[in-house]
């Protein structure tokens, strides 16, 4: 299985430490936010992987063939000139990937206690089960704003934003379904390539893949599961006075 890290991100609010380094290049615990995660997908047995680039993209390209790709095969998709969001990031990486086998994505800055082989064997698990399968999102319970709806048998119905009182579809406003909190972290089947392209046909070139997702709710189009990792612990490291936090939460991943 190959993997990708979204790494083109702006890292806006980790200013005025972005203006000078790329969010992917962050320290924490004697590692970069993009070291921690290409470890982590390697020791799920990942050795291949593809790294989206945009903002003070030529310093993370330098730096992964500095240190060989930390063991890794890593290939860059280049969005330099157009930052494409998560959707049409991966469907531009989709020549570099191949649409031979299932992905796993994940976002960079998305430090987590998960175990990638584990979430890759359920994931295969449903794929043998299901033609229909198009992917697998890892969820959890905790509090946030916007969540994913899934019915009681794990499958992807709608979304919500709790704030605004907004559901996609509408009609899941109406349905008994259980809310859960995407952590930016997904395999994808190769037949999901057609629904990004589908995706991209209704939304133009720049979209997320939440996005997609609700696209292929709503043409039903094909099964999107939950995974919901048990005694599952992450952080999203996007603001600057998080930064310690994020420290020694790093530091707690070491041995996980």
């Amino acid at each position: 299985m190959k993997a990708m890290i979204f790494a083109a991100g702006l890292g806006t609010r980790l200013k005025p430490l972005t203006d000078r380094i790329p969010k992917a290049l962050l320290p924490l615990a004697g590692k970069t936010l993009l070291q921690w995660q290409i470890e982590r997908l390697r020791e799920a047995g990942i050795e291949e992987i593809v790294v989206n680039v945009h903002h003070l993209g030529q310093q993370i390209i330098d730096y992964l063939k500095e240190n060989e790709g930390f063991g890794c095969k890593v290939r860059i998709s280049d969005e330099r000139e157009a930052l494409l969001e998560t959707g049409g990031g991966l469907l531009k990486a989709a020549e570099l990937l191949g649409e031979e086998e299932p992905v796993l994505v994940c976002n960079v800055d998305i430090l987590s206690n998960i175990n990638f082989g584990k979430l890759i064997v359920e994931s295969g698990k449903w794929k043998v089960e299901s033609d229909s399968w198009l992917a697998t999102v890892v969820v959890s319970e905790r509090e946030t704003q916007r969540y994913l709806l899934f019915d009681g048998e794990g499958e992807l119905k709608g979304w919500m934003n709790k704030k605004t009182g907004e559901y996609k579809p509408q009609e899941a406003k109406d349905e008994d379904l259980v809310p859960l909190a995407f952590s930016g972290m997904q395999i994808v089947s190769p037949r999901f390539f057609d629904e990004l392209r589908q995706t991209k046909e209704e939304k133009g070139e720049k979209f997320s893949l939440i996005d997609a997702y609700l696209s292929v709710v709503a043409r039903k189009a094909g099964i999107i599961r939950a995974y919901v990792p048990k005694e599952y612990r992450m952080m999203d490291v996007g603001k600057i006075d998080q930064l310690d936090e994020a420290e020694r939460f790093a530091k707690n991943l070491e041995g996980c």
